[in-house]
């Protein structure tokens, strides 16, 4: 028989792997493998381009459609420049919480859905369990939507699909969709004194970031829709949240980079949104052309996360409110691979231990009270699978 490890124990050994996204995941990756041969369940990799990352995937029970998916991330976010009170690599228990990178977001929730597997397994489920660990999606979900499809093609199908990020164990049925590009802008440079010869790619940056501004300030004094008002906010939001460029104060720039992002309310179309992006972008390329050919903008599209609609009827949404008696309402402006699980036609919501404030905080933690209502949600559905 393999060793029986606690959730807590698996925990421990998860939040030791220093999984920052700018890193490889594979030894988190092995580990977990390695778990699950131990139990008999075999594992599937899909791995990245160049093979240093890799999602992975595995079912458990019969050859059946209609069971469950766990779903995580086993990506962190950087502890660089944080003012940690413990090793952010060891799982430290003080005053009923766990600290540790990732504790909360979401290793803690990957945690209990692999210790459920053993549970399964011996309650002989009549649905099949399966778990889903992606890669990058702290970057963008990017590593979720070929594991989904893998998924989708490979195993017989879910008929609910749970990602457990925070919410505290309640059921999310809806987020936003996000979009994110990498802005280039080239000048030309010249001396400032001359500027109107050539073109800083700074102010020509500056004048699609107050663009950003002017449509954040139009969608905020719009009336919502009925499903956009139940967001916070209730509209679709651009931001700018880096920026580099330039050589000199008295030299016009010859580059500028930024990042732009959407978070767009669900019943918004993301594409209408990058169109418009796209239109502006075109607007002011012609302008800088007109001063220097060689001038232009160039977006590069980064990550697509769709927007999670809710589904009142839908099987997740029943499952979970049935394991946890939650019949409350509600949803969340940060994105997850539940919408793009949606697009590839499974029923999805999201319920997970822990409260998403603490989620990429130094001194991150979990409440040991959460970690438990995580564990008593695993036992009950695996009684449901079994039943």
């Amino acid at each position: 028989m393999p060793q029986r490890l606690s959730a807590r124990q698996i925990l421990d050994h998860l939040v030791s792997f220093p999984t920052v996204s700018r890193d490889s995941n594979l030894a988190l990756v092995d580990w977990v493998e390695a778990y699950l041969n131990g139990w008999g369940v075999t594992a599937h990799r899909v791995y990245n381009a160049d093979r240093t990352k890799a999602a992975l995937y595995a079912h458990i029970g019969p050859e059946v459609a209609g069971g469950v998916i766990l779903s995580g991330h086993s990506d962190v976010v950087p502890v660089d420049g944080q003012d940690w009170s413990s090793d952010p690599w060891v799982v430290t228990e003080r005053d009923g919480r766990l600290y540790g990178r990732g504790t909360c977001d979401m290793k803690g929730f990957n945690a209990l859905a692999l210790a459920a597997v053993p549970l399964a397994l011996e309650a002989g489920v009549k649905r099949p369990l399966q778990i889903a660990l992606s890669y990058d999606e702290e970057l963008g979900c990017i590593g979720a939507q070929p594991m989904i499809a893998a998924m989708a093609a490979g195993l017989p199908r879910a008929a609910a699909v749970v990602v457990g990020e925070p919410s505290q164990m309640k059921m999310v049925n809806g987020h936003k969709g996000g979009h994110g590009f990498r802005v280039q802008v080239e000048g030309f440079e010249v001396h400032s004194s001359l500027a109107h010869t050539g073109v800083s790619a700074i102010m020509e940056g500056a004048k699609l970031i107050d663009w950003a501004n002017r449509r954040n300030a139009e969608n905020a004094a719009a009336r919502p829709t009925p499903l956009a008002a139940m967001f916070t906010p209730p509209w679709t939001t651009l931001h700018v949240g880096t920026i580099q460029g330039g050589s000199a104060e008295n030299i016009t720039a010859r580059d500028c980079h930024f990042g732009f992002g959407f978070r767009v309310v669900p019943g918004e179309d993301p594409l209408e949104w990058v169109a418009r992006l796209r239109d502006e972008a075109a607007r002011l390329e012609a302008g800088m052309q007109a001063v220097r050919p060689e001038a232009g903008i160039t977006l590069e599209e980064v990550y697509y996360v769709p927007p999670l609609v809710p589904e009142p009827a839908g099987a997740a949404e029943a499952l979970v409110r049935r394991l946890t008696g939650d019949n409350g309402t509600m949803v969340v402006s940060y994105g997850t691979e539940a919408g793009q699980f949606q697009l590839e036609g499974y029923s999805a919501v999201v319920c997970g231990p822990g409260d998403i404030a603490q989620a990429h905080q130094p001194d991150e933690y979990l409440e040991i009270s959460q970690f438990e209502a995580g564990w008593r949600f695993m036992q009950a559905l695996v009684e449901d699978l079994a039943a």
